[in-house]
């Protein structure tokens, strides 16, 4: 199988990178993520102009698999900008389930003038679950959706978002809510990103498409930010183990560089293993996808192996750096935040061990 990556691939990848690069520093990433709203206005505005931020929305144009290798690049950089969140995530459920007036919203979207949120988490919630105590009322053509929701990545600072509700036909349904008719409570996550506690309180909602049973895409919706989260621990998993190696190929102990020691070099190859089996997987989940399979057991095997392997990879980053690597102004930290927070975001690496042992009554038993 090829594993190669398009020209085109190639050049958005190249594109990315560049942009991020440029606008990047350890240094100035800090003073970003320190500031009120946490990411840049104007990198926001330079991912709209080369077309990220729509990736995804048109089938026929962009996928799964560019949506992978840009966030690969993000993580790499770990750039706080929420395009998943904010706009690939909620974006393609509207993109699936809306109307063509609805679908209009994906214009500003893609143009980088509207921020979307996917409202679907609710407290006592630790995995991906159908079930919400939010619920909808219906009455006459209009609706309200009363409940509370949190956590929601990047509502802080959406303008539109996508919540899920009990419908009271039965079912889970979709609804568009503007922003400005909900109760906020933003704060900043410990990785430098931004969240929301979202209350709505008999707030006028539109449904989102057809009023009808949205579970299926809610499922949908779930299993691509996984799949979109791995791609982003795959590039700052590789960023947090170049650190490493380059740390001990100039840092002096005993007159030597620490590459000189035998069992520090095996576990920064221990390391790269473990970035190896990350990368397969991740690659795996985001190719399944692509080929419209989107299967929540692939998403748990990912999601598991990226976990397993970003928790080994920022712990390892730490310990061969020393004191250094916990430092506020070096970046090994950083790294070692945002794999622990992705490692938390949609199910932690043990929930999801425990979806693929309920499923292994799914397959025939083999005996050797």
């Amino acid at each position: 199988m090829d594993f190669q990556l398009s020209d085109e691939q190639g050049l958005l990848r190249d594109t990315t990178r560049e942009l991020l690069a440029r606008s990047y520093d350890p240094e100035s990433r800090n003073k970003i993520i320190d500031s009120d709203l946490g990411w840049s206005r104007e990198v926001w505005s330079q991912l709209a102009d080369t077309g990220i931020l729509g990736l995804g929305f048109d089938p026929d144009e962009s996928g799964q698999i560019e949506i992978a290798v840009v966030l690969t690049e993000i993580g790499r950089r770990l750039a706080p900008e929420p395009v998943l969140h904010a706009a690939l995530g909620p974006g393609a459920l509207i993109a699936e389930l809306g109307t063509q007036e609805q679908k209009q919203l994906l214009d500003e979207v893609a143009g980088g003038q509207r921020l979307l949120a996917f409202a679907h988490q609710e407290p006592g919630q630790r995995k991906p679950s159908g079930d919400v105590a939010t619920q909808a009322v219906r009455q006459g053509d209009s609706w309200t959706l009363s409940g509370r929701k949190n956590p929601v990545l990047a509502g802080d600072s959406a303008d539109t978002l996508v919540v899920s509700a009990a419908r009271p036909d039965g079912g889970t349904g979709l609804f568009l809510v503007d922003a400005g008719a909900v109760t906020r409570h933003p704060y900043p996550t410990f990785d430098g990103q931004r969240g929301a506690q979202i209350d709505l309180d008999a707030t006028p909602a539109e449904p989102l498409g057809e009023a009808a049973d949205a579970a299926r895409a809610i499922r949908d919706a779930i299993i691509r930010i996984q799949a979109g989260l791995c791609a982003e621990a795959v590039g700052a998993m590789e960023e947090a183990l170049r650190l490493t190696t380059d740390y001990l190929k100039t840092r002096k102990q005993f007159g030597v560089t620490l590459n000189k020691f035998q069992a520090l070099t095996q576990r920064a190859a221990d390391m790269y293993v473990s970035l190896e089996l990350a990368r397969s997987m991740s690659l795996y989940a985001s190719m399944s996808i692509a080929d419209g399979n989107l299967d929540p057991v692939i998403a748990s095997r990912a999601k598991l192996q990226i976990g397993r392997s970003g928790r080994h990879i920022a712990q390892e980053s730490i310990q061969l750096h020393g004191g250094i690597g916990v430092t506020a102004e070096y970046p090994v930290a950083h790294y070692a935040a945002r794999l622990t927070a992705i490692e938390h975001t949609l199910g932690t690496s043990g929930e999801h061990l425990h979806n693929l042992i309920d499923h292994i009554g799914d397959y025939d038993l083999v005996r050797l």
